[in-house]
């Protein structure tokens, strides 16, 4: 489905930035306005849409009577105050980027905001798209395996990349690195298992990473390992296994779900960017109990949208979904709800983490204690 005619103002254009340029355009639709203050991240956007206006503030965005809706894509400590300013001001829909803020304090305001805001409001949570685990989905939500009974993820990755003012090397401005990151598979577990948690329980370290880096003084502080768990209202449970030294993987992503007649994994190869041919294709393996045997699938992806961002076409078919929602008023995939939740998730593994404690997932999902 193509939409044309739609017309986004853009908030931000370091990489994620770009990537949704791209998408937008692949899409049918139209980037008419940017607002990026840094020099280098705007000459590339300007290169990738150079139709569009640079205006210079959030005020001008909000202010432009050109627009159709606004996409916020700018460093993540930026989010709750920028989401702020303009759910005051404007009644265009909202398309946010992860993670939807980075102080517990923001949540309440986020929430109350958005429940009065008129327009769709779509939380940027690119991993829900991906064809193989659409598919993974799917076959969970027809039974494949029976009654679920837990769910494990691990991404074996690449380390953060560098980001204009090196901003997301510290946790006061990412967040850490179980809410930046990992708040994409916390929305996961909850849109897989279908059930909300109630209990978190991490491990983590600073073991390989960015170590020997110094900026203005001051050494990283983010994570690059952990180990998860979740305890969720149902009994069931669910893990997350993280590396960020581990380039080499065969796969970036491996989701993995046991269930009362058999198991399902969805495999996912990390973005062409680190290797000079795609090194496997993305696969969903339903292992059945009875009769014994793989069905394996390879999960195609078109081209052009694999070649659109290095999330496997995720950001391509959210803006296809963040559209319908516009123009044809269909329900929110991932609302503001579920983008605060994954927060709240990922801000209690953080603290696990630290504290060596089991957190407690408190006040229907939107806070955390010990």
């Amino acid at each position: 489905m193509m939409t044309k005619g739609l017309r986004y103002g853009l908030l931000g254009c370091g990489m994620m930035g770009q990537e949704h340029i791209l998408n937008i355009q692949l899409s049918g639709a139209e980037v008419a306005a940017i607002v990026e203050p840094d020099s280098n991240m705007r000459a590339r956007a300007a290169q990738l849409a150079p139709q569009a206006m640079q205006l210079n503030s959030v005020e001008q965005l909000i202010d432009s009577s050109e627009l159709d809706a606004l996409l916020i894509a700018t460093p993540n400590y930026q989010h709750g105050e920028q989401l702020l300013q303009i759910f005051a001001k404007s009644k265009l829909p909202i398309l946010v980027e992860k993670p939807l803020v980075t102080q517990i304090e923001q949540v309440k305001l986020i929430q109350q905001a958005a429940s009065e805001h008129p327009a769709p409001v779509w939380v940027g949570m690119e991993y829900r798209f991906m064809p193989p685990l659409v598919n993974f989905r799917e076959q969970l939500e027809a039974g494949a395996i029976g009654e679920m009974a837990s769910l494990s993820i691990r991404e074996h990755r690449f380390p953060f990349l560098k980001k204009v003012g090196n901003w997301n090397r510290f946790n006061r401005n990412s967040g850490g690195t179980l809410v930046e990151k990992c708040c994409h598979f916390f929305d996961l577990m909850r849109l897989l298992v279908a059930d909300e948690p109630i209990r978190i329980m991490a491990s983590a370290g600073q073991n390989c990473n960015h170590l020997d880096e110094v900026y203005q003084g001051e050494s990283p502080d983010i994570l690059d390992n952990a180990f998860v768990i979740v305890d969720f209202k149902s009994g069931r449970r669910a893990m997350l296994d993280l590396c960020m030294f581990a380039q080499g993987s065969r796969y970036e992503q491996e989701v993995c779900a046991l269930g009362s007649t058999g198991k399902l994994e969805c495999l996912i190869p990390g973005p062409e960017l680190l290797w000079k041919e795609q090194q496997a294709a993305p696969r969903v393996v339903l292992s059945p109990n009875k009769p014994v045997g793989p069905i394996d699938a390879k999960i195609e992806i078109d081209a052009k949208v694999l070649a659109a961002g290095a999330h496997s076409g995720g950001t391509y078919y959210q803006h296809l979904g963040f559209q319908r929602a516009i123009t044809h008023h269909t329900e929110v995939e991932v609302g503001i709800d579920d983008g605060l939740k994954a927060v709240v998730m990922g801000m209690a593994a953080q603290h696990s983490a630290v504290s060596g404690q089991a957190v407690n997932i408190t006040d229907n999902g939107y806070n955390f204690s010990c």
